[in-house]
């Protein structure tokens, strides 16, 4: 159905909103404008970023660990504050200092990093479910519901996508002859899809923030 947020809908939207510019991009199914999206759906991070809370089961002794398939960065952690304080240093069952957790590549591969690794005696007093958040990475799916982006937000993803379309156009033109005249008009600059792209993310930042 128009108008909802399925990769489908959002595309035929985009697609129309390109008029004749559309023509350009021939990739099959739709590939171009997929891509289009996906790189605006990226973008609203920026200004609309997406934050997950989900849980890992911690082992002792082990201190990598692996991030969800949308992870972008981490964010924070409960572990040892809620739902299970951790005991006061002049309390029974202390577990010691706890450890530090932060995002990282290791070998080229993102984990999750928790170091020194948990202890079997803080596991023990804490729990082994280890409650965090992150910042994760939106995405335009066929299912409508499963777009990440809001409905409020759509036309704001389509104007993204627009500023993509016209960055990719001036790329592609860039490597053109062009015969220049003198006393060429400002019209025809403004025509430009570099020119245009400049004007949309103008319009994109703007309004998304």
């Amino acid at each position: 159905m128009p108008g909802t947020m399925s990769q489908a809908d959002l595309v035929a939207d985009l697609k129309a909103s390109l008029m004749d510019s559309a023509n350009v991009f021939t990739v099959a199914n739709d590939g171009d404008f997929i891509r289009h999206l996906g790189v605006a759906a990226m973008d609203m991070g920026r200004f609309r970023p997406r934050m997950v809370r989900d849980s890992l089961t911690l082992i002792a002794g082990q201190g990598d660990y692996a991030v969800p398939t949308d992870y972008k960065a981490f964010r924070s952690h409960q572990w040892g504050i809620e739902p299970i304080k951790a005991p006061q240093p002049w309390e029974s069952g202390y577990p010691g200092r706890l450890p530090y957790c932060e995002g990282m590549e290791l070998g080229g591969v993102r984990k999750i990093c928790i170091y020194p690794a948990p202890t079997a005696a803080q596991i023990a007093v804490l729990g082994s479910t280890f409650l965090y958040s992150y910042y994760a990475r939106h995405v335009v799916d066929a299912v409508a519901a499963n777009t990440t982006i809001q409905l409020a937000d759509r036309g704001l993803l389509l104007l993204r996508a627009q500023a993509e379309a016209m960055k990719e156009m001036a790329v592609r033109n860039s490597g053109k002859p062009t015969a220049m005249r003198d006393g060429i008009s400002n019209m025809a600059r403004n025509g430009t899809p570099s020119y245009l792209y400049e004007m949309l993310m103008k319009d994109f930042e703007r309004l998304a923030a």
